[in-house]
């Protein structure tokens, strides 16, 4: 693909206030990602010049989308002046002849999705979808396969209001185009806005073809509300999983499974019912059972839960991690921790077995401590292992042992335990029988 073809703009600079959120609009997350990552990870398969136009927290929006991609351009809308989608569109420059103009609330849009809008040379090609209830929508008015006009919502009348056929708010331009009617926009309308859509309306008086391209609305779903973004991650989700099935991966009630966009499976995986695997996770010739949670971290050759939780930072190998196991930051290699433990911030080697009830204490109340436990460490049931601490190979430790030495040297059983006592006919005497 040349993507020389075309230059990009994403239009990220409102507030979204349906959304009800502090937060900016396109910083919300579908999958784990923001909106805009994804449609910016879509533009990059087509464009080498993608421009994202901000302005409500402006900061926040170019500081995350930094820490993804370092070939953005970013230009700020002067909203207080010139708002709206025409107003975004001044002061942009573009390397290329044609160019694509994309919401920042479509996450769900592909690049295959988007090859229709590629052959706009001397014109425009605007997108259109019909639909049932085009509430809030703008009107798009058709006669001889030629868009004759848009009509925002706000400013239609009650017989454009009538019509079925909506603007999609994507637009390909040839890039003289733009540049002889932007500066031509006037804000004499309801809101006081600069329109992208009065381009639309100027080159058709001037006699310029403008070609409508019927599009889906599942791939060109814009976002407005916590609702349409519940939606989206629906979509989204099933795609994913989809394609993870696919390439191999055996899903058991794939509906209850969540997945994000950054994990990757390799090899033969299973993964039961219930469970969510989330950031960067890597999964890799393992089994997650049913309702475990693997947050950032890295399963190979292992079997995970059911019940169990990764927390971020985590790389088991080659281990049995059973119910109701919650480890954090921690790295283990050919290791049973059956059931009921809490391990963070520790290193443990092949060979060893974790009791039940089992924790580090890794906190102090001000920093976290590490553990290393060695190769071959027998560990009993309801034993606290209280940081920094090291319990070398070969070592046994008995059930109920509280270990704080800071180092327990190999082929020793460390025990600490009270001598049992016993009171004769207690019970008797405390219920009074």
């Amino acid at each position: 693909m040349d993507k020389n073809k075309i230059s990009i703009v994403i239009l990220a600079a409102g507030k979204g206030s349906r959304m009800k959120s502090p937060k900016a609009k396109v910083l919300h997350t579908v999958c784990g990602k923001e909106m805009l990552y994804h449609i910016i990870k879509s533009s990059r398969e087509i464009s080498n010049d993608i421009t994202v136009v901000v302005a409500h927290q402006k900061d926040a929006v170019v500081k995350q989308m930094s820490s993804y991609f370092d070939d953005i351009n970013f230009v700020i809308q002067d909203a207080d002046n010139f708002p709206g989608t025409g107003g975004a569109m001044k002061n942009i420059s573009v390397k290329n002849e044609n160019v694509l103009v994309l919401n920042g609330d479509m996450p769900l849009l592909t690049a295959d999705a988007l090859q229709g809008f590629l052959g706009c040379d001397n014109g425009i090609i605007m997108s259109i979808f019909d639909l049932q209830n085009p509430d809030g929508y703008g009107r798009v008015i058709i006669e001889n396969n030629q868009v004759q006009r848009i009509v925002e919502q706000k400013d239609a009348s009650a017989k454009e209001l009538s019509v079925t056929t909506v603007n999609a708010g994507i637009y390909a331009f040839s890039k003289n185009i733009l540049e002889k009617y932007i500066p031509l926009l006037s804000n004499d309308n309801a809101q006081k806005e600069y329109y992208l859509t009065d381009v639309i309306s100027m080159a058709r008086a001037d006699g310029l073809n403008i070609s409508p391209l019927l599009v889906d609305e599942e791939r060109f779903k814009g976002v407005n509300s916590k609702k349409d973004l519940s939606d989206a991650e629906e979509i989204m989700q099933d795609r994913i999983k989809t394609s993870l099935m696919e390439s191999g991966v055996i899903m058991q009630l794939p509906s209850t499974i969540y997945i994000e966009e950054g994990v990757t499976f390799e090899g033969e995986c299973i993964v039961e019912n219930g469970c969510r695997i989330t950031g960067n996770s890597k999964i890799i010739n393992s089994h997650i059972k049913a309702h475990s949670v693997i947050e950032d971290s890295i399963v190979k050759n292992s079997d995970i839960g059911p019940l169990a939780h990764l927390r971020p930072a985590c790389v088991i190998e080659d281990t049995h991690i059973g119910n109701f196991v919650e480890i954090k930051k921690s790295t283990l290699k050919g290791v049973k921790a059956g059931h009921l433990s809490y391990i963070g911030d520790a290193t443990v080697d092949e060979g060893t077995n974790i009791g039940a009830g089992v924790i580090t204490c890794n906190y102090d109340g001000i920093k976290k401590h590490e553990t290393i436990i060695g190769k071959n460490v027998f560990i009993g049931s309801d034993s606290q292992l209280v940081a920094p601490l090291t319990i070398e190979d070969d070592v046994m430790i008995a059930a109920g042992t509280t270990v704080t030495s800071g180092r327990v040297e190999s082929g020793v059983l460390a025990i600490s335990r009270t001598k049992l006592r016993t009171i004769k006919d207690f019970y008797y005497k405390f219920f009074n029988k």
